[in-house]
């Protein structure tokens, strides 16, 4: 069974390279909320990071583990505040870095958790990736040619491995339902970053990508609530 986790990433690894580049979306800086908010340009796409800010925070005043992470989730904060303030390709880079910090530090923090065995050279090694990823995207995107791949990969394997670990190495419960509390909250953001305009649309009052970013901070939330409670005694031996 504990080989499972490493085939999975294999398996996405070599569909990612047979599948080729993977661009980004025509028309992603076009945002459905272009209202002025208490003066600021985009004003909820904007004010809305700071719920990633409260909650790093209180990981980070709380919470003895993840610090990564936490430090990852307080700079989206400002990096995306910064890129939605004008929207371009040069600004979304200080958005996904931190996005991709926030990553690796999450999947370090769940492998320590999970591991008797944790190499110490882990988590220098997925900050390295998650930083090489965001400027290949950055430097593929300058020549025409964008390909999100490494991104992505960070993006999705902690919503693959994270699930696995836990139930492999029987984590506690409690840190189970978080975890997929955060999980489901994380895939309910990106439905509403795809449906920002219709969304929109519909409600008059708040977009999918202000959504976004409140769900997002929401599924933080929950593994903040996690960590603050503990590890807590394991599933079983």
């Amino acid at each position: 069974m504990r080989w499972i986790p490493s085939a999975v990433i294999v398996l996405a690894v070599v569909a990612l390279l047979l599948h080729g580049p993977i661009p980004q979306t025509p028309g992603y800086h076009r945002f459905a909320d272009t209202r002025t908010l208490f003066g600021v340009p985009n004003g909820a796409d904007v004010l809305s990071n700071l719920a990633f800010l409260g909650v790093a925070a209180w990981g980070l005043a709380r919470a003895r583990r993840y610090r990564v992470f936490l430090v990852g989730v307080a700079l989206t904060c400002f990096g995306s505040a910064y890129y939605h303030l004008a929207p371009d390709n040069a600004r979304l880079l200080f958005d996904r870095l931190p996005i991709a910090l926030a990553c690796a530090g999450l999947l370090d923090g769940v492998h320590a958790d999970t591991h008797a065995r944790h190499p110490r050279w882990m988590l220098p090694a997925l900050v390295a990736f998650a930083i090489a990823g965001v400027l290949w995207w950055s430097w593929t995107e300058s020549r025409g040619a964008g390909d999100l791949r490494p991104y992505l990969l960070l993006q999705g394997a902690p919503l693959l491995l994270i699930p696995l670990w836990q139930a492999i190495h029987g984590s506690p419960r409690h840190e189970r339902v978080a975890f997929g509390v955060a999980i489901a909250l994380y895939v309910l953001a990106k439905i509403a970053e795809v449906a920002d305009r219709a969304i929109f649309d519909a409600l008059g009052v708040v977009s999918g990508h202000t959504l976004k970013h409140l769900l997002a901070a929401a599924g933080a939330a929950a593994i903040v609530a996690a960590l603050i409670r503990g590890p807590g005694p394991p599933a079983r031996p």
